[in-house]
């Protein structure tokens, strides 16, 4: 048993256990690092629910800290919204929220002291020139003629540049490691540059920033991280991570990386998601067509949904493409089981029972879901006029074994209601249909039928004079290149022209009168739909959130 439970562990877990087995670590402390200059991604969400789920499992402790060592991009509204998307993904750090720009005092000593040992140096090269000496992976770099300052000298530099002496790139301060080095990141790298710009905490109080890789092992120790997880992309920067951890002889938090989510027909980095917005491609970071966490939580996806998904996906140590429909899969699953079912036309026409009542109203009962028996039940007020889609009628339509719907002579039931049989319809000039008559037999009442009938078709209605009109918008992938990862032009080029349609004319029952943005509804064989921020009290807007069906592979074919 032993056995088949340590085979079902991701590698990861694999060496947390066996660290805590070697007595390594007392607890597990992990942590999630972003960077405040933009808004998270399905990308993150895989890394959020890894780092705070290995903790929660384990019984140890995920600390939020923002990497905001570059005042050029950051923001005060990037980190609300951050903690936003962790706490909606069910996570919560406590007391536990840090910033790199706590520690500026701590890192700027810890540089001081790279500096007084001889492994750091100010450098006076510019970015351009020291790129001629760096040589390439198969070629050594040549070293910058100011490596060899003395030690007291490289101080009252770095201390000039901390006190604002410099203009920005005229000084940098780089660690002295190897310019011969294989691994281009020990080429001598910087660790410190000047900014002079405002920080979004610190305000005017600093004009040098460490890069990310001289304070992300040292927020790591100082917070004694055991566990520090990052993508692939940085496996060739643990070396130092390591190298700095160990001259300033500090608490060793170790470094494992995995692999990045790559996800079919979606961007997953926030340089070029910032270009959509900033280029108006989209209408902000939480455009539901947006994979940022903040764009799937405003289209209807569910943290339950992107949790169950990133477990699903696991944890590898090789990039790979995973199938967006597995995404889409796993938010159907979830809005399956929970969203209440409503009637939503989509193209309204009129039908007219001709031989009901004018003034008559009968109450049906629908289940909100039948696939949670405590959902409840929900009133249909049926009435002489009522509306169906369009796409349910067909004035000439083939043979009733290929259709089941409403036709001239032919019957169908309207959902929890009556078997209805078609009298005739009424065209303008342009051949639009504009109404559709019926009759109904009463004999046929959904749960009381005596008729003994039996009908294929079944069809969802409105009530004209209950009905509430809607917008809804139709969003769909926002790109039509399934593998964006190797295309060699502008990213941009395959967008999805279609990915954003809009309808206007969208009938649905009464019930929605009482709906709040956020709510989610499954429209009776169309799809999943969420009411949008933008509704009013006089209209209410719902974007869909995902077919019923992956139609996807349909229309690619």
């Amino acid at each position: 048993m032993e056995q088949q439970k340590t085979e079902s562990l991701n590698f990861i877990e694999q060496l947390i256990e066996q660290d805590l087995k070697e007595g390594k670590f007392s607890a597990i402390q992990t942590r999630f690092p972003p960077e405040p200059n933009g808004y998270l991604h399905i990308g993150h969400a895989k890394s959020i629910c890894l780092n705070f789920g290995l903790a929660e499992k384990y019984k140890g402790r995920c600390n939020l800290r923002f990497d905001d060592t570059n005042p050029e991009k950051e923001e005060t509204e990037y980190v609300e919204s951050i903690k936003t998307d962790v706490r909606w993904l069910g996570y919560d750090w406590g007391d536990h929220e840090f910033y790199a720009s706590d520690y500026f005092q701590d890192l700027y000593e810890m540089a001081v002291r790279l500096i007084s040992k001889g492994v750091a140096y100010v450098d006076e090269l510019s970015a351009e020139e020291f790129n001629v000496l760096k040589g390439t992976p198969t070629e050594p770099g040549k070293e910058s003629p100011y490596r060899n300052r003395a030690i007291q000298e490289n101080i009252d530099l770095f201390d000039k540049m901390k006190s604002g002496v410099y203009q920005n790139g005229e000084r940098v301060l780089r660690a002295k490691i190897d310019m011969s080095s294989p691994n281009m990141q020990l080429r001598d790298p910087i660790l410190y540059r000047i900014k002079h710009m405002e920080h979004h905490r610190t305000g005017s109080k600093w004009c040098i920033y460490p890069t990310y890789d001289f304070a992300h092992g040292q927020s790591d120790s100082m917070e004694q991280v055991t566990h520090s997880l990052c993508t692939l992309e940085f496996e060739v920067h643990r070396p130092l991570y390591e190298w700095l951890l160990a001259q300033l002889e500090i608490y060793p938090s170790k470094q494992t990386e995995f692999a990045r989510l790559n996800l079919s027909y979606t961007i997953v980095s926030k340089r070029n998601l910032r270009e959509l917005v900033e280029g108006g491609h989209v209408l902000g970071w939480d455009d539901p067509r947006m994979p940022t966490i903040s764009g799937i939580r405003r289209r209807g996806f569910t943290a339950t949904s992107i949790r169950k998904f990133a477990e699903s996906v696991g944890v590898a140590r090789r990039n790979g493409l995973t199938d967006v429909a597995l995404l889409e899969h796993a938010v159907r699953e979830d809005l399956n089981k929970n969203a209440p079912r409503i009637f939503g036309i989509m193209n309204p026409v009129k039908l007219i029972i001709t031989n009901w009542p004018e003034e008559k109203e009968e109450i049906m009962k629908a289940e909100n879901n039948p696939e949670d028996e405590n959902a409840g039940s929900r009133a249909l007020p049926f009435t002489r006029e009522l509306y169906i889609d369009s796409s349910d009628f067909m004035e000439d339509p083939p043979s009733p074994s290929k259709w089941f719907r409403l036709g001239p002579d032919r019957e169908v039931r309207l959902k929890k209601a009556y078997i209805i049989k078609c009298s005739g319809f009424k065209k303008d000039q342009e051949g639009r249909i504009l109404e559709i008559y019926a009759e109904y037999d009463p004999a046929t009442r959904s749960g009381q039928d005596t008729s003994g009938k039996k009908v294929k078709g079944t069809l969802g209605w409105v009530s004209v004079p209950h009905a509430v009109h809607a917008e809804v918008r139709l969003y769909d992938r926002l790109f039509l290149t399934e593998n964006l990862n190797k295309i060699s032009d502008d990213f941009k080029n395959h967008l999805n022209p279609n990915s954003l349609q809009t309808n206007t004319n969208v009938v649905v029952e009464p019930s929605v009168r009482t709906a709040s943005v956020g709510n989610q509804f499954q429209f009776e064989r169309i799809g999943y739909f969420r009411v949008d921020e933008d509704s009013t009290a006089e209209r209410i807007i719902f974007n869909r959130t995902i077919t019923l069906k992956d139609t996807w592979g349909k229309k690619m074919n």
